[in-house]
């Protein structure tokens, strides 16, 4: 007897009517009409299941302390880092800690359940690496956690920086990252990004470096970063997050650059909330938006992920762990309003995210974990169009969260009682 079945569901590649089968955690069969006896048996009535949502950019040491101890209000990212830099003397442990787990609690309602966070280890005494280090453990039954050993003010830059990244990875942290362009001199970020790409190579680690988050064209980082994947053999273990100067780049050096990126096999990471909100600041009309330049890398084959970023920290006033929120905006910044150019968006929350973070058992698929999301919507469009509700979410064939169903009463003569607001012709 199977542990659960799912029947009657729609699956992000356009399949209906499909039951997904699960034993021991893991999708045991997933075909068209398939009935079995189950321990637990639902009917997904044609609701969208997808893989959970996976967010492979956040701050989760940041997050939930807006306000703390005081507002951005420029909102610029440099008093951002200013802010983060007032309130590092002021953070205590247990408080971190239970902002982050409190962020995890949202994330697991969201249907999110795999998180790359960036952890800032310019302080010495690491207190963020260890509170975000007992963070992964306590929320592993249900959420991956990957930590990111971030020198937020410039390993280079900073008295001890290396040392300090050196001494976070020891501890335990699964990534290197690093954040050239706040380096002091472009040649002192692109001796950044080569001692920190040596150091992943030395020790078999990925690399996520905040590149080029900056409306200066010449900010261009992510060259060498692709080149450095290449010379050392990191192919497909390079991600480099934000790259919005490639929006103020010219075109011909963009007709170099992206087909570096995609022959180096470097993946890209947009955060769509973030950068509009962040970039342009010095602009007056017409005002620049910042993201990067997500169809045409998309349309060169390299792998383009959406993060959230922040939410609720000195960058960022608002969010609630919703990925359909950062695809929401990410399709409209990006203008990727055809069907195709939807759903990849959908893709860049869940699949692409995933392959960013190279993690193992992910997707819908026999064999894979039975970690998957029940949306009140009937394909992804429509999530993305609805912000739709996470019915159910499911971990490892366990239930971790569900949340009712919705619709609007009207009390309107001769029409409807009730409005679901889906497409007219899917009623």
């Amino acid at each position: 007897m199977l542990d659960l079945l799912i029947t009657n569901a729609s699956l992000p590649d356009g399949r209906r009517n499909m039951s997904v089968a699960v034993q021991d955690g893991r999708i045991a069969e997933l075909r068209e009409g398939l009935q079995a006896p189950a321990h637990d048996t639902l009917d997904a009535q044609g609701r969208l299941l997808a893989p959970p949502f996976v967010d492979p950019h956040f701050h989760m040491d940041a997050t939930l302390s807006y306000g703390l101890p005081r507002v951005n209000e420029s909102g610029t990212l440099l008093e951002g880092i200013a802010l983060w830099g007032e309130l590092k003397p002021l953070l205590t442990a247990d408080a971190l800690i239970e902002r982050a787990l409190a962020y995890c609690d949202w994330a697991v309602a969201q249907g999110l359940l795999a998180i790359r966070s960036h952890v800032d280890t310019s302080d010495a005494s690491l207190l963020a690496v260890d509170a975000l280090l007992e963070v992964k453990r306590q929320v592993a039954p249900y959420i991956d956690l990957q930590l990111v050993a971030f020198p937020q003010d410039g390993v280079l830059r900073t008295q001890g920086g290396m040392d300090n990244l050196k001494r976070a990875l020891a501890k335990g942290l699964d990534v290197v990252g690093g954040i050239p362009h706040f380096e002091r001199t472009m040649a002192d970020g692109a001796a950044s990004v080569r001692l920190l790409c040596e150091l992943a190579a030395e020790h078999g680690l990925l690399v996520d470096m905040h590149c080029d988050e900056s409306d200066d064209p010449l900010s261009r980082h992510i060259e060498t970063l692709a080149s450095e994947a290449q010379r050392l053999g990191l192919q497909g273990r390079v991600t480099g997050s934000h790259c919005t100067s490639m929006h103020s780049m010219d075109n011909y050096y963009v007709s170099k650059l992206i087909p570096l990126i995609a022959e180096s096999r470097v993946s890209v990471i947009a955060n769509p909330l973030i950068n509009i909100t962040l970039q342009g600041r010095h602009d007056s009309y017409p005002k620049r938006r910042g993201m990067t330049r997500v169809p045409e890398l998309m349309a060169a084959g390299v792998t383009v992920a959406f993060g959230h970023d922040c939410v609720m920290d000195p960058w960022y006033s608002l969010g609630s762990a919703d990925m359909l929120d950062v695809a929401h905006m990410g399709l409209h910044v990006a203008q990727m309003t055809s069907q195709a150019g939807m759903r990849a968006c959908f893709d860049a929350v869940t699949t692409q995210a995933a392959k960013v973070m190279h993690l193992q058992g992910y997707g819908l698929a026999p064999g894979c974990e039975a970690s998957f999301v029940l949306l009140q919507a009937r394909d992804t469009v429509e999530a993305i169009r609805l912000r739709a509700n996470r019915l159910k979410v499911w971990k490892k064939g366990k239930l971790v969260a569900e949340t009712p169903e919705t619709a609007a009463q009207l009390r309107v003569p001769g029409r409807p009682a009730a409005v679901s607001f889906f497409s007219p012709e899917r009623r």
